[in-house]
């Protein structure tokens, strides 16, 4: 038997009483372990060192979605208002990690704050509060109402025609969750758009120069990742990949 793709998600790094824990929602760690491979936690430790002495063990990366917001420094952005939650040791991992990434050619797939992270990384901008700008819809969860609620398909998405999200799925128009405020003002270079929203907000892309994959999605597919077709398709595609690096970095 074939050994499965072993793959590093990216932690947050979170005060719970008086200590910084490194954490990772469940859900994540679910997802990838029943649809892609194994899992390994990346600590957001601030180091490239560390981060370059890992990467030949991985055959993948997720980077997942966060309470967080990449801090506005990183892309010349307005000061965030008082109360923003930012999580300064992931940001100085892992935007230095994804140009890591594309150059070793490892598959990444960015969620929510995973996507906005690529896009900063390589050279965009964020809206931070999306809700608030004319014309725009208001992306964020409904407060105060059950996980399933606030995971339930809030809103279609169009998906741009002979894109990779349009091969996978044979459609151009899907429905998607939607728990974000910030989202991609200016697309960085070398990025190319798979899906919007109705309001024009980029809800998926591509990395150009990814030698086999890079990928992310504005929405939450680890939610039903073995019942919505949308995110069966996502993570087969991104697990496919990871069984390809896999596959050939063992032939050098």
């Amino acid at each position: 038997m074939h050994s499965r793709p072993l793959i590093g998600l990216m932690c947050d790094v979170k005060l719970i009483g008086q200590w910084d824990f490194h954490a990772v929602g469940d859900k994540y760690v679910q997802a990838i372990q029943h649809a892609v491979g194994d899992v390994i936690l990346l600590p957001a430790l601030s180091d490239e060192a560390v981060l370059a002495r890992l990467l030949p063990l991985l055959d993948g990366v997720l980077l997942p979605g966060a309470y967080s917001n990449v801090a506005p420094h990183h892309y010349h952005g307005a000061k965030s208002r008082a109360g923003t939650l930012h999580d300064t040791h992931r940001d100085q991992t892992a935007l230095p990690l994804i140009p890591m990434l594309i150059n070793l050619g490892i598959p990444l797939l960015g969620i929510c704050r995973g996507l906005q992270e690529i896009n900063v990384a390589l050279g965009g901008t964020l809206h931070q509060h999306v809700q608030e700008l004319p014309h725009y819809l208001d992306h964020r969860e409904p407060e105060n109402t059950s996980i399933a609620t606030q995971y339930a398909d809030a809103h279609h998405v169009k998906v741009v025609k002979d894109s990779w999200l349009y091969h996978w799925l044979n459609t151009q128009q899907i429905c998607v969750n939607s728990l974000h405020q910030q989202g991609i003002k200016d697309l960085a270079p070398g990025l190319t758009i798979e899906a919007c929203a109705s309001d024009g907000l980029i809800e998926a892309f591509r990395i150009d120069n990814a030698p086999i994959f890079g990928y992310a999605v504005q929405w939450h597919p680890e939610w039903q990742y073995d019942q919505n077709p949308v995110s069966i398709a996502v993570f087969k595609a991104f697990r496919e990949a990871c069984v390809q690096y896999k596959s050939e970095k063992s032939n050098f």
